[in-house]
């Protein structure tokens, strides 16, 4: 996750200030990272291979949710 998600790295810009910002991003990559992308060994997004979506995510989605 230190890899893909800056926040967690000190001496970028991206670096979280406050543990609610921090919080919040860690969020928001966690919910991109199993709901969003078809990953290329499973052929399908994490979410449907544990059953709990059926298709895959869009940003428009994910936003609806986070409200």
């Amino acid at each position: 996750m230190r890899m893909t998600n800056r926040r967690f790295t000190r001496l970028t810009n991206a670096f979280s200030k406050k543990i609610a910002n921090h919080e919040h991003a860690t969020a928001l990559h966690c919910m991109f990272y199993n709901f969003g992308p078809v990953h290329k060994s499973l052929r399908i997004t994490l979410a449907m291979e544990e059953g709990i979506n059926d298709h895959v995510c869009n940003l428009e989605e994910m936003a609806k949710l986070a409200d």
